[in-house]
């Protein structure tokens, strides 16, 4: 996997495709405007990245990761998963979920039985998915988890969206206070 900074999505997208007449690569994650992640094939993966170079990308990173995640390089894990998911009770949401396969609202258990086996070798619309719920009037988002990674991507989507990371009891009681003093 590699990140590539600084070229548009459609440019990434038109490296990878030229690149791939070798071997496998692909855009995985669409993070924010200027970042995609590209996963693949080794060969083909480095051809993608100096073609992103090229074509004018600030950087072209490769990722120390240990698979080529959300590409179809990863289909026999999907269809193990959707094995295993179909083992288990999955019941509608209650409220809607915003897929990033898609940046669509998934309503239904199989929907989400779908998504999560389609993530395993689909691209990370995430993006989009922001974007997505922006339009719908989302305004907060709390970031759950180490780190304030998707926070910064959520900022370089769309400035408006007032975002909150909870990583340990402390970070949750100070989000819970600010919210409180807003109402």
């Amino acid at each position: 996997m590699a990140a590539i900074l600084g070229l548009d999505r459609q440019k990434v997208i038109a490296c990878c495709q030229e690149a791939a007449s070798r071997s496998v690569v692909e855009p995985v994650n669409f993070n924010c405007p200027g970042q995609v992640v590209i996963a693949g094939q080794l060969d083909a993966l480095q051809q993608a990245m100096e073609l992103c170079r090229q074509a004018g990308a600030k950087r072209a990173i490769e990722l120390a990761v240990s698979g080529p995640f959300h590409s179809s390089l990863m289909r026999p894990a999907g269809e193990r998963l959707a094995e295993v998911l179909a083992q288990i009770e999955i019941q509608d949401p209650h409220i809607p979920v915003v897929a990033n396969i898609s940046a669509a609202y998934i309503r239904k258990a199989p929907e989400i039985r779908d998504a999560l086996v389609k993530q395993v070798s689909g691209a990370v619309l995430w993006e989009d998915s922001i974007q997505r719920m922006a339009e719908e009037g989302i305004t907060t988002m709390v970031e759950l988890g180490p780190g304030k990674v998707l926070c910064g991507l959520v900022k370089k989507i769309n400035k408006e969206i007032n975002t909150f990371n909870v990583e340990d009891l402390a970070s949750l009681e100070k989000v819970l206070a600010q919210f409180k003093e807003v109402g």
